[in-house]
């Protein structure tokens, strides 16, 4: 992204998320924030072509957006569960979980991190929605490519001694590989209990012919954006990459284990393959 504008994709994710809640049963996020944020304008545009977000594609992106955001929410759960009492909330975007928070303010404090210019316009938003920041909730403007999360967190009130749970999505394709694995040491650097879900892009030249097509056609059009996709991991080096940082505790999650998971047990709508995997990596 340009770095005084807000993100684009994260208007998209957004989009498809709000489409869910109207398109989708069951639903596999329960988000009405969701339609809140984007506004009523984009929800009626939504409800009046739904045809636009249920091509072949479009429906492949939005199972993997609110499958990827489940699979943290439901590991942020299992953590809550076990005393993490941080969540951090990396590269938020137009992310809702902060405003629909389960858990009373004293049990878990969320810290929003993103791009200063995303941030902001994000503010803009919620504040046009009428949708308040609970004080459970602390943003943090950070720049990953030139500035230091662990430094800003601290100043923000982020307790380094105690046991976080991360989120990380639909970041870590946009970022350098140098960075990716600084954040992720920054993680493992945390005390027990520790954790983080992202998701990452696998090597194209790993896939179909037809879904290496679409995987480069996506490309073009996020390059041309402005947002070029920089990053792709082997899923066993990245497996070893993370057990050499101290994660001792890994789950992958492909589409065709996704679609098991939470939509209807056999071929859903990633059809069992996808250009990206859902990783949760625990100390």
């Amino acid at each position: 992204m340009k770095s005084d504008r807000p993100s684009a994709t994260a208007h998209r994710v957004a989009m498809r998320r709000a489409a869910h809640q109207i398109l989708d049963r069951p639903r596999v996020l329960d988000d009405p924030i969701a339609l809140r944020i984007v506004g009523p304008r984009a929800e009626a545009a939504i409800r009046a072509d739904p045809r636009r977000y249920q091509s072949r594609l479009g429906r492949l992106l939005r199972s993997f957006l609110v499958a990827r955001s489940r699979v943290a929410e439901d590991a942020l759960a299992t953590a809550v569960a076990a005393g993490v009492r941080q969540y951090v909330v990396l590269g938020a975007g137009l992310d809702t979980f902060a405003y629909r928070n389960p858990y009373p303010a004293e049990s878990l404090r969320v810290f929003e991190v993103d791009h200063p210019a995303t941030q902001a316009w994000k503010r803009e938003l919620l504040d046009r929605a009428g949708i308040p920041a609970p004080a459970s909730l602390t943003f943090v403007p950070v720049d990953f490519e030139t500035q230091a999360l662990s430094e800003r967190l601290r100043e923000s009130g982020f307790r380094t001694e105690a046991p976080t749970f991360f989120s990380w999505l639909g970041v870590t394709m946009y970022l350098t590989r140098e960075t990716v694995m600084a954040t992720l040491a920054f993680v493992a650097g945390g005390p027990p209990g520790c954790g983080i879900t992202f998701d990452y892009l696998i090597p194209p030249a790993s896939l179909p012919l037809l879904r290496r097509i679409g995987f480069l056609l996506l490309a073009h059009r996020l390059k041309a954006a402005g947002e070029p996709w920089r990053t792709w991991f082997d899923p066993t080096v990245l497996a070893r990459d993370l057990r050499e940082l101290g994660f001792t505790q890994l789950e992958d999650l492909d589409a065709a284990t996704l679609d098991a998971r939470y939509f209807d047990g056999g071929e859903g709508p990633l059809g069992g393959r996808s250009v990206a995997h859902v990783m949760t990596a625990k100390m």
